[in-house]
């Protein structure tokens, strides 16, 4: 693909990249606020199946400028998915139940991931007389992603009051009582009317800025493992370049286990900071194992330990603001900032670890 498009020319492949964050870090906060407006089930559907549909499109692109024009739609279209599925679940969730159901989420998450770089190594092995392999490669996920996005809109449930009117799901008895637990747990059910000035008036809380700082802090440390990894083990650990793909996936399907588990932990006595704390402590270890040892198995165990603690974190610290904020309006540009924040810290990241 690099070679193809011209990408290996200057910094245009890292101009493809991080063009991508900046797009996504901009149309965050519009994104999220169209959760809460239009409802989960249409508006997931509606950015989830133009995804697909543009990742497909990504597969027939000719020029470097092409792919860049894709990568601002893709980063537009992906803005509103982490951020409005934290707030969707701290809308259905008591504030003792929420970090499970975040490491859930999460865990999901890297569990596509890493098998999606093993998938996407063998497809990028198969080129044709009509398609290279990076062109199979993104009309494979641009097709599960645009059909995923068209189940989307009858699987995607509404926020609790109005869960009745999700497909098949609750009765409007059930969708009464689902809203209920979360009025008696903090007294904010409904949203007010919408208005820029209820959005931006919670700019002058202060302690955002603390959430968006370990969110900033994390993703710094998360991009500089997560991108460059393989080039660790191929480089610092003497693994050929396959071997290092495939090696890249096991920490990643280890990490669901630390963060299931903090999880529990956080949820049954109702411990955030110290569990954040906690798994900051593992991810120095890991690192210093990873940095300083000269053995090879020590190192990659180190990836297992690190990988595995800012995972787990991640769930930590989206519960960790979801408990401490109260008010529709306030949980979505909290989401959105802090998504945007932790997007700007993986920009900081890959050019700390590059």
């Amino acid at each position: 693909m690099l070679s193809d498009l011209e990408l290996d020319v200057g910094n245009r492949y890292s101009v493809s990249i991080f063009i991508f964050t900046i797009a996504s870090i901009a149309f965050q906060l519009p994104s999220t606020i169209a959760v809460r407006t239009f409802g989960p089930r249409i508006w997931f559907a509606f950015i989830t199946f133009c995804f697909g549909v543009i990742t497909i499109g990504t597969a027939f692109v000719k020029t470097w400028r092409q792919m860049i024009v894709m990568r601002i739609l893709l980063g537009i279209a992906m803005s509103g998915i982490y951020p409005g599925l934290t707030y969707l679940i701290s809308t259905w969730y008591t504030r003792k139940e929420q970090q499970l159901r975040f490491a859930l989420m999460q865990s999901g998450e890297i569990v596509v991931l890493a098998t999606g770089g093993i998938v996407n190594f063998g497809l990028n092995q198969l080129d044709s007389k009509v398609l290279k392999g990076w062109q199979l490669m993104f009309i494979f996920q641009g097709s599960i992603t645009a059909f995923i996005g068209i189940l989307t809109y009858w699987w995607m449930v509404d926020f609790p009051e109005h869960a009745h009117r999700s497909f098949y799901f609750l009765t409007p008895d059930e969708s009464a009582l689902a809203a209920s637990r979360i009025e008696k747990d903090r007294g904010d059910v409904t949203a007010e009317g919408f208005s820029w000035s209820k959005i931006f008036v919670h700019a002058k809380d202060p302690k955002i800025y603390g959430f968006c700082t370990l969110y900033f802090l994390q993703n710094v440390v998360s991009t500089s493992l997560g991108y460059f990894l393989p080039i660790i083990l191929q480089g610092g650990m003497g693994f050929s370049s396959n071997k290092s793909i495939l090696l890249a996936a096991p920490p990643y399907y280890y990490a669901v286990l630390p963060a299931i588990l903090s999880s529990l932990v956080g949820d049954k006595f109702q411990l955030r900071g110290p569990v954040i704390v906690f798994n900051s402590v593992c991810l120095i270890v890991g690192f210093c194992m990873l940095g300083f040892s000269d053995q090879v198995t020590v190192r990659y165990i180190g990836t297992f330990l690190a990988t595995g603690a800012y995972v787990a974190n991640w769930a930590g610290m989206a519960t960790y603001q979801a408990n401490n904020i109260v008010g529709q309006w306030k949980r979505v540009f909290t989401a959105a900032v802090v998504t945007a924040f932790n997007g700007a810290g993986g920009i900081a990241g890959s050019f700390i670890a590059g």
